[in-house]
């Protein structure tokens, strides 16, 4: 049988995720408690909702996605992210009451990224940040729903950060280099992601989770993590291997699509379960004492 080579990044993070297994420890063990404090706060859990865009109204509701997954993360007490959007889509979100972290894509015009920046902050934003990700495309520097983008430099992402009272978080970090790099800078938290596949070959995220950890002890930088997640079972594997919190995307898309903010919450309760359920089969009763102790890699 010829070798088949796969260069879908989100096919290679799915098969690595799959490898990893999960040993029990039961005696002694209690009912785990999910809460987690995310930037001095507490929430309930740390399964995150995901850096959406440009959602649409779904079966003739009145609120659009981004609005219906933002109300969700509000009544369900975990932190809301929202990627590329104007500011008055970001009011709306801000509105629901949810603890909103606004990504920013790196525009070529810059006074766009600072005015988002700032309109985020001045509306009640949780924190902000910048998708980094998003900075090349095919033909150079990336165009997004026919925004420019362009490169951003070490001075350019400090400058936003000390512009700003806000914890700021970089999306789309794949390399211990670079997360170093963003602590320096003065960011508060990364999202390790390959932003669903748009590198070939790009390394799973879960796979990078270990080193990043290390190149970031004691430095107080909280780490993110999204790509595949889908299951309580991969947000336990993210938090084993490094992460403090993992959001959800693509994989709640049709139950956001079909139900709407009660489909958002049903699923999230049900990843957040089994997450409970697998800390309490492996003896840790809470989110700060994970570790990779029950980690099998195959």
């Amino acid at each position: 049988m010829a070798y088949s080579r796969i260069s879908d990044s989100n096919e290679i993070t799915e098969r690595y995720m799959d490898s990893i297994l999960i040993k029990e420890r039961l005696i002694d063990s209690v009912v785990a408690d999910t809460s987690v404090e995310l930037f001095g706060e507490k929430f309930a859990s740390p399964v995150m909702m995901p850096a959406f865009s440009h959602l649409r109204q779904y079966e003739g509701r009145s609120l659009n996605g981004l609005e219906e997954y933002s109300a969700a993360a509000k009544n369900m007490n975990i932190l809301n992210f929202v990627g590329m959007v104007e500011n008055d889509m970001f009011k709306r979100i801000a509105d629901t009451g949810a603890r909103t972290v606004r990504i920013v894509k790196p525009y070529a015009d810059n006074g766009k990224v600072k005015d988002q920046m700032k309109f985020a902050e001045d509306v009640g934003a949780f924190a902000i940040g910048m998708d980094i990700d998003h900075i090349f495309g095919a033909e150079g520097l990336d165009v997004v729903v026919g925004e420019k983008m362009d490169v951003q430099t070490s001075d350019m992402i400090r400058s936003y950060i000390e512009s700003t009272k806000l914890p700021f978080v970089v999306k789309g970090v794949l390399s211990e280099e670079e997360a170093v790099k963003c602590a320096d800078l003065g960011a508060k938290a990364i999202i390790v992601s390959h932003h669903h596949g748009r590198l070939p070959y790009a390394v799973p995220p879960m796979m990078i989770l270990p080193s990043i950890k290390k190149a970031l002890s004691g430095r107080g930088v909280k780490i993110f993590v999204d790509c595949g997640i889908a299951s309580g079972a991969d947000v336990y594997k993210c938090l084993a291997l490094g992460a403090d919190a993992a959001a959800v995307g693509r994989s709640m898309l049709p139950v956001l699509e079909a139900e709407g903010t009660p489909g958002v919450e049903k699923f999230v309760t049900k990843v957040n379960s089994e997450l409970r359920f697998i800390m309490s089969c492996t003896g840790f009763k809470s989110v700060d004492q994970i570790d990779d102790a029950c980690i099998v890699r195959t």
